[in-house]
C-alpha cells in the first residue's frame, strides 16, 4: 500500500497554515491516509479543539499480524459508527468517526484515523477535547506492544510533541485520566519511552 510522508499529510488535511513546517522525524514517519485505507466520512457533526496533550490508548484486541491497517480501520470505523454492546456489557452509543486520531498496528504500520483538528471519543468518563489520540494494536495486560510497533508510535508521538510543543509532562495514558485498564499494564510500564526528548 502506498505511503505518504506525515509533513505532506497534514498539508493535505489542513494547509499550509497550520501544517507547512517539517518536524523530527518526517523524513521516514510514514502514514496510511484516511482517502488510502477508503474511509467512510464522518456520520455526525465534530467539535474542534486546541491540542494540548498526547494520550496514549490500546485496542484492548489481541493482535492480528500481517493484516492491513487498511483492513483493521475499516473493521474499527464500522464499529464506531453504530450503535454496540462493548466486550463488558456496557452499550456504545453511535460515533461520528474512528475515536482515535493515529493507529499504531503490531506490524509497526501507522493509520490515519480522525481528522486531528476534531475532539476524539472513549468510553470512559474523561473529556478528550485537547487530546491527541494514539492508539496501538494489541490488549497489553496480556500481549506485549513488538519492537516495530514502538519504533513507529515513538517517532508519531516525538514529531506531535515537537510540532504541538506538547511538554513530556503532557504524554499521558488513558488510565491517568479515567478508571480503566488502558493501555495496559505491560505498555504502560513503558510509558517513559514515549517521553524522551529527541
Amino acid at each position: 500500500m502506498r505511503t505518504i510522508c506525515i509533513g505532506l499529510l497534514f498539508c493535505l488535511l489542513t494547509g499550509p497554515a497550520v501544517f507547512g513546517q517539517s518536524g523530527p522525524g518526517t523524513n521516514d514517519l510514514k502514514i496510511i491516509t484516511r482517502q488510502e485505507w477508503q474511509a467512510k466520512e464522518p456520520v455526525a457533526k465534530m467539535k474542534p479543539h486546541e491540542l494540548k496533550f498526547i494520550t496514549i490508548h490500546h485496542t484492548a484486541t489481541r493482535q492480528k499480524p500481517g493484516v492491513s491497517v487498511a483492513v483493521k480501520l475499516q473493521h474499527l470505523q464500522a464499529f464506531s459508527q453504530r450503535e454496540d454492546t462493548l466486550a463488558g456489557g456496557k452499550k456504545k452509543p453511535i460515533w461520528p468517526d474512528v475515536p482515535y486520531h493515529f493507529y499504531v498496528t503490531c506490524d509497526g504500520e501507522i493509520g490515519e484515523g480522525r481528522d486531528i483538528r476534531y475532539v476524539g471519543d472513549t468510553n470512559t468518563e474523561y473529556d478528550p477535547t485537547g487530546h491527541i489520540l494514539v492508539t496501538l494494536e494489541g490488549n497489553f495486560e496480556i500481549e506485549e506492544p513488538t519492537k516495530e510497533q514502538m519504533v513507529a508510535a515513538k517517532k508519531l508521538i516525538a514529531w506531535l510533541a515537537a510540532k504541538y510543543q506538547i511538554p513530556p509532562e503532557r504524554i499521558k495514558a488513558h488510565k491517568d485520566y479515567a478508571q480503566t485498564a488502558c493501555p495496559g499494564k505491560k505498555l504502560y510500564e513503558r510509558l517513559g519511552e514515549f517521553r524522551k526528548e529527541k
